[in-house]
């Protein structure tokens, strides 16, 4: 038995390590990895299959059916160019504009409308009051699909648009909506709903798809209004929770344009959802008509993109800073490309602020970001604790850059998880989330270099543990 589980151990670790070899694409993970497989017989192995593959290269499924029907569905070029935002003007939106073409195959589009909703009570009256108003569908698509109040005021709406033959289609996140299952579910689909979950956990694909969740939040109503940023149906949002309080969060009503490109990004998790759900996509997408005045752009990225995007998107902003870089965000645990890039930035004199709370729902992920402030402060960058719990992921980049979304400052946001954040290129919008982020930090704690450098050696010996095991947070 001795001799089985040897030649078991080193067959497993041999494939492991050829694995990193072969996919790995940066040498200080890789050999962290190989080192963990060595260490930790079998488990390592485990770990590194679950957390550690390069799965870029593979696709979880063939998008070629989805674009051949998309490809008949899409209004007439001659309808889409006329909405193009044009940045001849300015070479950093230009700049930006392409790369994220070039990421997340999407391009700024003009003439929106944009609301923005600076907390969960406020978004869920926009949200359910514009959900009142269907004509013809209901689109919905959230990582977290929660029970409580929230919840069954969604089913009872649904339940009686659906009377009224307005169609609804949900999709969520197996694992962010776990509490989804049995009869929650079926009080949805008893009514009428079309619904499915997004990679559902089962033994046969668990091994493979568990760490790569999707993370959006979106909600498409008659293809004329949007709704997505980083608020999840839950209670937290409306309600105090012991410890926490109530949750903060950012979200966005959009109009115009932008709500095709949006759209899209549903269809396609949904066409994947439903197992190619025989639907007819140019019932769904339509022309769009001008709704304001908001140059906008999609940016959508996950595990089987060709680039990261969320992460390009991020440091692409912070790259036309020529001022001040503000982030808000409960989860900044960013890899090392990103946070080179910001001291970088920081070191040649644009003002960088980082808003984080000071309280967390995940210890780890708290004392992993911790554990980058110490080289943060040393190179001008100013940090501030909220005393409240936010959930927000945003960036403001001088006077006319805002970006609003799903995607965390952090590696499963980057490389695991399918994330959506909205780009918008405008001065009134950057003006109204500058007031508001700079009036959090007048109430929020500074966090001083000379004071940080004296917490204890309990919590550097947590800070140092949990940097090590950010990957797998």
């Amino acid at each position: 038995m001795k001799t089985f589980l040897t030649i078991l151990y080193i067959a497993t670790s041999v494939w492991a390590i050829g694995a990193i070899i072969y996919h790995g694409r940066r040498p200080s993970r890789s050999i962290s990895w190989a080192l963990a497989i060595i260490i930790l017989p079998f488990l390592g192995a485990i770990l590194y299959y679950l957390f550690g593959m390069n799965r870029r290269k593979f696709k979880f499924y063939n998008t070629k059916e989805f674009e051949k029907r998309n490809k008949f569905a899409q209004p007439k070029i001659s309808e889409q160019e006329a909405f193009l935002a044009h940045f001849d003007d300015d070479i950093r939106k230009e700049r930006l504009n392409r790369l994220i073409e070039a990421s997340s195959s999407t391009t700024a589009k003009s003439s929106n409308k944009v609301s923005v909703l600076q907390d969960g009570g406020e978004t869920f009256n926009v949200l359910f009051k514009a959900m009142e108003e269907a004509q013809k569908f209901i689109h919905v698509q959230y990582y977290i699909l929660e029970r409580g109040t929230l919840l069954d005021k969604m089913l009872d709406l649904f339940e009686r648009k659906i009377k009224e033959g307005v169609e609804i289609r949900i999709i969520y996140d197996s694992l962010g909506s776990y509490k989804l299952r049995g009869r929650p579910r079926k009080q949805f689909q008893d009514i009428g709903v079309k619904i499915y979950p997004i990679m559902p956990i089962r033994i046969r694909n668990l091994l493979f798809s568990l760490n790569f969740r999707n993370h959006r939040k979106i909600v498409i109503i008659d293809n004329t209004v949007a709704f997505t940023g980083g608020v999840n149906v839950s209670d937290k949002y409306i309600k105090r929770e012991n410890g926490l309080g109530k949750w903060k969060d950012v979200h966005l009503k959009l109009e115009g344009p932008i709500v095709n490109d949006l759209h899209l990004i549903f269809l396609k998790d949904y066409f994947f959802a439903s197992n190619k759900a025989d639907f007819n996509i140019s019932n769904y997408v339509a022309a769009q008509q001008a709704a304001g005045n908001v140059n906008a752009q999609v940016v959508a990225g996950g595990p089987d993109s060709k680039h990261p995007t969320i992460m390009q998107q991020y440091i692409g902003m912070m790259n036309q800073a020529k001022r001040s870089i503000c982030i808000a965000n409960p989860y900044f645990v960013p890899g090392e490309a990103f946070l080179q890039s910001l001291k970088i930035i920081a070191l040649e004199g644009v003002e960088i602020t980082l808003l984080v709370p000071k309280k967390s729902d995940s210890q780890a992920a708290k004392f992993a970001m911790f554990s980058h402030f110490e080289e943060l402060l040393k190179v001008g960058v100013k940090i501030y604790l909220r005393n409240d719990f936010s959930h927000s992921k945003i960036m403001i980049v001088d006077d006319d850059l805002v970006s609003i979304g799903s995607g965390n400052f952090d590696i499963r946001s980057f490389e695991l998880n399918y994330e959506t954040n909205i780009l918008l290129y405008n001065k009134e919008i950057n003006r109204e989330m500058t007031e508001e982020f700079k009036k959090i930090c007048e109430k929020a704690s500074p966090v001083t270099l000379e004071r940080f450098l004296n917490r204890t050696l309990w919590q550097k010996f947590l800070e140092g543990l949990f940097k090590f095991l950010k990957p797998l947070i």
